[in-house]
């Protein structure tokens, strides 16, 4: 009697702890990037993981040649007058809601860099599910 109490209440307790390790994220560095160009740059998000925790983050955008956005200071000069914010703004206000929020990320959009959100948005999911894997192969996102 006593065994077909306890048999079943393993099982179940081996279940339930194996689901568990599915939202950890194993140490490493990840990245998740664009698969298309938009307006001659490609963003891309870089995360450090440590204890199943985001330790460091980069979210920024490169061109064809690997020239990284926020080094542009024409662009970000032309930027700033226009929409008010800038690729050093907008990226490092992006990556501080990661930092804070970690892996259940709502990401608030800012004025003047919601297509930069948008991607930010899709490439965070991505990454995170590359640290979860524990796959640091580059991640095309669409």
């Amino acid at each position: 009697m006593r065994r077909r109490i306890i048999i079943p209440f393993l099982l179940t307790a081996m279940v339930l702890l194996s689901g568990c390790g599915a939202d950890t994220m194993k140490d490493g560095y990840y990245t998740a990037e664009m698969e298309e160009f938009s307006h001659g740059w490609k963003e891309y998000v870089c995360i450090q993981v440590k204890d199943n925790t985001i330790v460091s983050a980069e979210f920024n955008a490169k061109d064809a040649s690997g020239f990284v956005k926020s080094w542009d200071n024409e662009y970000m000069r032309n930027m700033g007058l226009v929409d008010g914010t800038y690729p050093n703004r907008y990226t490092r206000e992006y990556v501080k809601q990661l930092m804070e929020q970690q892996k259940d990320i709502k990401v608030e959009l800012l004025t003047g860099a919601t297509h930069s959100g948008d991607n930010f948005a899709k490439l965070v999911p991505a990454v995170i599910e590359q640290a979860r894997k524990g796959d640091s192969n580059v991640v095309q996102v669409e």
